[in-house]
């Protein structure tokens, strides 16, 4: 199994939905992305910006699932659906 560091280098550098879970698997944020591996990458970047909010949920991410879509728009219905479900 690919470490965090690992799945998240390997992302594709295409549009989509990325669903962070917790150590028990339950989905902990759901987001859209023009590019899956510089939006996801962008969480665990060490800045000074990074609100206390993003602080929380990286320090709770055991891992990550992702959906390539065609387009941005299709990434943000699917991600519509997906805080619904979830």
């Amino acid at each position: 199994m690919l470490s965090l560091k690992e799945k998240v280098s390997s992302l594709p550098d295409l549009p989509g939905v990325y669903l962070m879970k917790n150590e028990t698997g339950h989905v902990i944020y759901v987001g859209k992305a023009k590019s899956l591996r510089k939006r996801v990458a962008s969480y665990f970047l060490k800045t000074a910006g990074q609100s206390a909010k993003t602080v929380s949920l990286v320090s709770h991410i055991s891992d990550i699932e992702y959906m390539v879509t065609s387009t941005e728009v299709e990434a943000l219905i699917h991600e519509n659906n997906h805080n619904k479900k979830h």
